[in-house]
């Protein structure tokens, strides 16, 4: 039972590292914006697309350690993950094209 508890608590403290090393790169670049990344991609520009990426890749470990995924068949994760992406990028799709139309017809109203 001692050797599980150890095991368990090297488990939190990995997920706490890999969790805080993702979110002080999120605040970081939040504080620094850096100009570089400020240019305009797809949808808006790659500073924004980075935030998404690492609150994804954040949002699928908290699903991986702590709703114990890695321990289910692989059609159970597979269904569970696959579902979530593709619901993130519908919204993510839809958000940034209304968002992006949205801007388009008001500019000539509405200074920003």
């Amino acid at each position: 039972m001692a050797g599980h508890t150890h095991e368990s608590n090297k488990r939190i403290w990995i997920v706490l590292a890999i969790l805080s090393i993702i979110t002080a790169v999120e605040v970081g670049l939040g504080i620094v914006k850096p100009d570089a990344l400020h240019l305009h991609g797809p949808g808006t520009s790659w500073l924004n697309w980075i935030f998404i990426i690492l609150t994804l890749a954040k949002a699928y470990y908290i699903a991986w350690a702590f709703m114990h995924l890695e321990g289910e068949k692989k059609w159970f994760r597979r269904s569970i993950v696959w579902t979530g992406v593709f619901l993130i990028c519908y919204l993510l799709f839809i958000v940034l094209l209304e968002g992006d139309y949205l801007y388009d017809t008001l500019a000539p109203l509405i200074k920003w």
